[in-house]
C-alpha cells in the first residue's frame, strides 16, 4: 500500500511539474508561432498553433521599421556593465556581512528586503533629479548607474545566502595550514562561491535587459534607447499593434537570455562544494 501511495504521490507531483511547465512555454510558443506566421493567418478568426504559410516578412520588416541593432547593442552594454558591477560590488559586502554578523549586518540585511518593496515610481523622480546633476540624462553610463542601483539590493541578498552556505571551517583549515586571509579568500572561498556568483550576475543581467521604465523616463533620443523601448514603437498612438513584426522583434529580444542560461546553466546547478574537501 505505501508503495502504491508513494507511485501516486510521485506521479501527481510530475503531472503538477508538467502542467507548470506547460504554462511556462505556452507564451513564448505562442510568440514564436506569431512571429512566422503571415499578415493574412495573423488576422483569422481560427489562429492555429503552426503557421500554415511560414514567413520571415515579419523579420524583415521590423529591421526595416525600428533601429533593432543599435537597439540591441544599447542594451547588451547596459546589461552586462550593470551585471559585472552589481557583482563586484556585492560580493565583498556580501562575504564581510555573512562572516561578522552583528546588530549593523542584520540592519543592513533587513534594509536590503525592504528596499524590494519601494515601488517604481517612487524611485524616478529621486534618481532623475541625480542623474540631471550628475549631467547622465539621456546616457548609457546613467542608466547602467540606475540598473545597479536597482539590481544591487538584491544581488547583495542572494550573495549572503551563498557565502554562509560555504563552511566556515574550510576557511579555519586553510587559516591552519598557514594560508592568509586573502589567499583564503581567492583559493578556498571564491571557487567555492562561483556558482552563485554566475546565478547573481545571470540575474542583474536579465534584469537590465528586460527593464522598460528606467529607460523609458532617462533615454530620449532614438539611437541611444534600448530594446524595449523600441518595442513599444510597434505599437500605435491608439494601442494598435503591429502584431508580426512586434512579435518578431520581442522573439529576437528573448534569445539572449535563453542563449545565456543555457551556456551557463550547469555551472549554477553544479555542486558548490564540488572538490572542497581537504586532501
Amino acid at each position: 500500500m505505501s508503495m502504491r501511495t508513494g507511485r501516486t504521490a510521485r506521479a501527481g507531483q510530475y503531472a503538477a511539474l508538467l502542467g507548470y511547465l506547460v504554462f511556462l512555454a505556452f507564451p513564448f510558443l505562442w510568440l514564436v508561432s506569431t512571429a512566422f506566421k503571415p499578415a493574412r493567418e495573423l488576422g483569422s478568426l481560427h489562429p492555429t498553433w503552426i503557421p500554415d504559410h511560414p514567413t520571415l516578412d515579419n523579420f524583415r520588416k521590423a529591421f526595416d521599421e525600428q533601429p533593432l541593432l543599435q537597439a540591441a547593442a544599447n542594451s547588451l552594454i547596459a546589461a552586462v556593465c550593470a551585471a559585472l558591477v552589481a557583482v563586484v560590488v556585492a560580493t565583498p559586502m556580501a562575504y564581510v556581512m555573512a562572516r561578522r554578523r552583528s546588530r549593523l549586518s542584520a540592519a543592513a540585511g533587513g534594509w536590503v528586503v525592504i528596499s524590494q518593496a519601494f515601488p517604481l515610481v517612487l524611485l524616478v523622480i529621486p534618481l532623475f533629479l541625480i542623474l540631471k546633476n550628475l549631467h547622465l540624462i539621456n546616457t548609457l553610463w546613467g542608466l547602467i548607474m540606475v540598473y545597479v542601483v536597482w539590481a544591487l539590493p538584491f544581488a547583495l541578498w542572494m550573495l549572503i545566502g551563498y557565502v554562509r552556505a560555504v563552511p566556515a571551517e574550510l576557511e579555519e583549515a586553510a587559516s591552519v595550514d598557514g594560508a592568509g586571509r586573502l589567499r583564503t579568500l581567492v583559493s578556498v572561498t571564491a571557487p567555492l562561491l562561483a556558482p552563485g556568483i554566475v546565478a547573481t550576475a545571470l540575474f542583474a543581467f536579465i534584469t537590465a535587459w528586460n527593464e522598460l521604465f528606467f529607460a523609458l523616463v532617462l533615454l530620449k533620443t532614438p539611437e541611444k534607447q534600448t530594446l524595449p523601448v523600441v518595442l513599444t514603437h510597434f505599437i500605435g498612438a491608439e494601442g494598435a499593434a503591429d502584431l508580426g513584426p512586434l512579435a518578431a522583434a520581442a522573439f529576437l529580444a528573448t534569445l539572449p537570455s535563453l542563449v545565456i542560461f543555457a551556456i551557463i546553466q550547469r555551472r549554477i546547478t553544479g555542486g558548490m562544494l564540488a572538490g572542497a574537501v581537504k586532501s
